[in-house]
Protein backbone atom coordinates (compact mmCIF):
# COMPACT_ATOMS: atom_id res chain seq x y z
CA UNK A 1 0.00 0.00 0.00
CA UNK A 2 1.25 3.34 -0.47
CA UNK A 3 1.19 6.58 1.95
CA UNK A 4 -1.54 8.24 2.14
CA UNK A 5 0.01 11.75 1.11
CA UNK A 6 1.57 12.40 -2.52
CA UNK A 7 3.06 16.19 -2.68
CA UNK A 8 4.91 16.66 -6.03
CA UNK A 9 8.02 18.65 -6.65
CA UNK A 10 10.10 20.08 -9.36
CA UNK A 11 13.09 20.15 -7.80
CA UNK A 12 15.15 18.38 -5.00
CA UNK A 13 15.63 21.74 -3.38
CA UNK A 14 11.72 20.95 -2.14
CA UNK A 15 12.64 17.79 -0.86
CA UNK A 16 14.72 19.36 1.84
CA UNK A 17 12.21 20.94 2.93
CA UNK A 18 9.98 18.22 2.96
CA UNK A 19 11.64 14.79 4.21
CA UNK A 20 13.25 16.47 7.25
CA UNK A 21 9.03 17.25 8.44
CA UNK A 22 8.13 13.66 7.71
CA UNK A 23 7.08 13.12 3.86
CA UNK A 24 7.45 9.53 3.33
CA UNK A 25 6.45 9.30 -0.60
CA UNK A 26 7.30 12.43 -3.02
CA UNK A 27 7.42 12.92 -6.78
CA UNK A 28 9.79 14.61 -8.56
CA UNK A 29 8.11 16.20 -11.59
CA UNK A 30 11.26 17.77 -13.62
CA UNK A 31 10.29 19.20 -17.25
CA UNK A 32 11.98 21.11 -19.66
CA UNK A 33 16.24 20.13 -18.45
CA UNK A 34 18.85 18.74 -20.63
CA UNK A 35 19.56 14.99 -20.04
CA UNK A 36 22.49 15.97 -17.83
CA UNK A 37 21.19 18.23 -15.97
CA UNK A 38 18.30 16.14 -15.59
CA UNK A 39 19.89 12.92 -14.89
CA UNK A 40 21.92 14.92 -12.07
CA UNK A 41 18.47 16.31 -10.62
CA UNK A 42 16.85 12.80 -10.59
CA UNK A 43 20.35 11.62 -8.69
CA UNK A 44 20.16 13.61 -5.85
CA UNK A 45 16.73 13.49 -5.42
CA UNK A 46 16.96 9.97 -4.78
CA UNK A 47 19.85 10.23 -2.27
CA UNK A 48 17.79 13.18 -0.37
CA UNK A 49 15.05 10.25 -0.57
CA UNK A 50 17.00 7.27 0.80
CA UNK A 51 18.54 9.45 3.63
CA UNK A 52 14.96 9.98 4.84
CA UNK A 53 13.67 6.84 4.37
CA UNK A 54 11.35 8.10 1.96
CA UNK A 55 10.58 6.83 -1.57
CA UNK A 56 10.94 9.05 -4.83
CA UNK A 57 8.42 8.81 -7.88
CA UNK A 58 9.99 9.69 -11.16
CA UNK A 59 7.57 11.67 -13.46
CA UNK A 60 7.83 10.33 -16.95
CA UNK A 61 11.66 9.57 -17.42
CA UNK A 62 11.42 5.70 -17.48
CA UNK A 63 15.05 4.80 -18.94
CA UNK A 64 16.54 7.81 -16.64
CA UNK A 65 14.46 6.01 -13.28
CA UNK A 66 16.07 2.53 -14.44
CA UNK A 67 19.52 3.67 -15.16
CA UNK A 68 19.40 5.57 -11.57
CA UNK A 69 17.71 2.52 -9.65
CA UNK A 70 14.86 4.53 -8.48
CA UNK A 71 11.93 3.16 -6.89
CA UNK A 72 9.20 4.22 -8.61
CA UNK A 73 7.88 5.47 -12.14
CA UNK A 74 4.72 7.95 -12.48
CA UNK A 75 3.94 7.96 -16.38
CA UNK A 76 0.86 9.89 -18.19
CA UNK A 77 -1.56 8.82 -21.31
CA UNK A 78 1.01 9.96 -23.73
CA UNK A 79 4.16 8.04 -21.67
CA UNK A 80 2.58 4.75 -21.74
CA UNK A 81 2.51 4.53 -25.29
CA UNK A 82 5.97 4.64 -25.84
CA UNK A 83 7.51 3.40 -22.92
CA UNK A 84 9.17 0.10 -22.43
CA UNK A 85 6.96 -1.71 -19.91
CA UNK A 86 9.03 -4.53 -19.95
CA UNK A 87 11.77 -3.01 -19.09
CA UNK A 88 10.26 -1.19 -16.20
CA UNK A 89 9.17 -4.11 -14.35
CA UNK A 90 12.45 -6.28 -15.22
CA UNK A 91 14.23 -3.20 -13.43
CA UNK A 92 11.94 -3.60 -10.31
CA UNK A 93 10.21 -0.02 -10.71
CA UNK A 94 6.75 0.50 -9.64
CA UNK A 95 4.55 2.07 -11.56
CA UNK A 96 1.41 4.69 -10.79
CA UNK A 97 -0.52 5.65 -13.93
CA UNK A 98 -2.80 9.06 -15.00
CA UNK A 99 -5.99 8.41 -16.22
CA UNK A 100 -9.00 10.74 -16.92
CA UNK A 101 -11.29 8.63 -18.17
CA UNK A 102 -12.51 5.16 -18.29
CA UNK A 103 -10.75 4.32 -21.63
CA UNK A 104 -7.74 5.48 -20.06
CA UNK A 105 -8.31 3.62 -16.65
CA UNK A 106 -9.13 0.47 -18.73
CA UNK A 107 -5.58 0.98 -20.60
CA UNK A 108 -3.97 1.56 -16.99
CA UNK A 109 -5.41 -1.25 -14.97
CA UNK A 110 -4.26 -3.61 -18.31
CA UNK A 111 -0.83 -2.55 -17.29
CA UNK A 112 -1.08 -3.85 -13.91
CA UNK A 113 -0.01 -0.86 -12.18
CA UNK A 114 0.69 -0.16 -8.49
CA UNK A 115 -1.11 2.45 -8.29
CA UNK A 116 -4.00 4.98 -10.15
CA UNK A 117 -4.09 8.66 -10.36
CA UNK A 118 -7.70 10.52 -11.22
CA UNK A 119 -7.69 13.97 -11.96
CA UNK A 120 -8.56 16.72 -11.41
CA UNK A 121 -10.67 15.84 -8.71
CA UNK A 122 -11.36 19.89 -8.19
CA UNK A 123 -10.60 22.83 -11.03
CA UNK A 124 -6.34 22.93 -11.07
CA UNK A 125 -4.45 25.40 -12.14
CA UNK A 126 -1.19 23.45 -12.37
CA UNK A 127 -1.83 22.34 -16.52
CA UNK A 128 -4.42 23.09 -18.67
CA UNK A 129 -6.02 20.05 -19.72
CA UNK A 130 -9.79 18.94 -21.51
CA UNK A 131 -11.28 17.43 -18.12
CA UNK A 132 -12.12 20.40 -16.40
CA UNK A 133 -13.48 18.75 -13.32
CA UNK A 134 -13.66 15.21 -12.27
CA UNK A 135 -15.80 15.49 -8.85
CA UNK A 136 -15.83 13.28 -5.79
CA UNK A 137 -18.40 10.85 -7.54
CA UNK A 138 -16.09 9.77 -9.73
CA UNK A 139 -13.30 8.87 -7.46
CA UNK A 140 -16.08 6.17 -5.88
CA UNK A 141 -16.67 4.98 -9.21
CA UNK A 142 -13.17 4.90 -9.61
CA UNK A 143 -12.62 2.68 -6.50
CA UNK A 144 -14.85 0.13 -7.37
CA UNK A 145 -13.38 -0.10 -11.16
CA UNK A 146 -9.81 -0.74 -9.54
CA UNK A 147 -10.40 -3.97 -8.05
CA UNK A 148 -8.02 -3.11 -4.83
CA UNK A 149 -5.06 -1.17 -7.63
CA UNK A 150 -4.49 2.02 -4.77
CA UNK A 151 -6.54 5.15 -6.06
CA UNK A 152 -4.66 8.65 -5.56
CA UNK A 153 -6.54 12.14 -5.80
CA UNK A 154 -5.08 14.47 -7.60
CA UNK A 155 -5.98 18.26 -9.00
CA UNK A 156 -6.98 21.04 -7.28
CA UNK A 157 -6.66 19.04 -3.64
CA UNK A 158 -6.40 20.93 -0.55
CA UNK A 159 -5.88 20.57 3.64
CA UNK A 160 -9.85 21.09 3.68
CA UNK A 161 -11.15 19.03 0.62
CA UNK A 162 -8.47 15.85 1.47
CA UNK A 163 -11.09 14.32 3.74
CA UNK A 164 -13.60 14.28 1.25
CA UNK A 165 -11.21 12.68 -1.42
CA UNK A 166 -10.56 9.95 1.07
CA UNK A 167 -14.39 9.69 2.09
CA UNK A 168 -14.97 9.09 -1.39
CA UNK A 169 -12.77 6.75 -1.84
CA UNK A 170 -9.07 7.66 -2.35
CA UNK A 171 -6.41 6.03 -0.43
CA UNK A 172 -3.84 8.56 -1.17
CA UNK A 173 -4.23 12.27 -2.23
CA UNK A 174 -1.45 14.30 -4.29
CA UNK A 175 -0.63 17.37 -4.00
CA UNK A 176 1.23 20.69 -5.79
CA UNK A 177 0.29 23.97 -5.75
CA UNK A 178 -1.35 24.16 -2.40
CA UNK A 179 2.18 23.78 -1.33
CA UNK A 180 4.28 25.19 -3.55
CA UNK A 181 2.43 28.60 -3.64
CA UNK A 182 1.64 28.77 -0.12
CA UNK A 183 3.11 31.80 1.71
CA UNK A 184 4.37 28.73 4.26
CA UNK A 185 5.47 25.90 2.58
CA UNK A 186 6.55 24.35 5.70
CA UNK A 187 3.53 25.21 7.85
CA UNK A 188 1.38 23.43 4.83
CA UNK A 189 3.53 20.79 4.67
CA UNK A 190 2.30 20.39 8.39
CA UNK A 191 -1.10 20.59 7.89
CA UNK A 192 -0.96 17.75 5.26
CA UNK A 193 0.75 15.03 7.31
CA UNK A 194 -1.62 15.67 9.66
CA UNK A 195 -5.00 15.37 7.70
CA UNK A 196 -3.34 12.63 6.04
CA UNK A 197 -2.08 10.51 9.05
Amino acid sequence: MIPRFYPIFDHPDWLRRALPLGVKFVQLRIKDQPQDRLRALLAEGRDLCRAHGAQMVVNDHWELAIELGCDWLHLGQEDLETADLAAIRAAGLKLGLSTHDEDELARALAARPDYVALGPVWPTILKKMKWHQQGVETLTRWKQLCQGVPLVAIGGLSVERAPLAFAAGADCVSVVTDITLNADPEARLRQWLEVTR
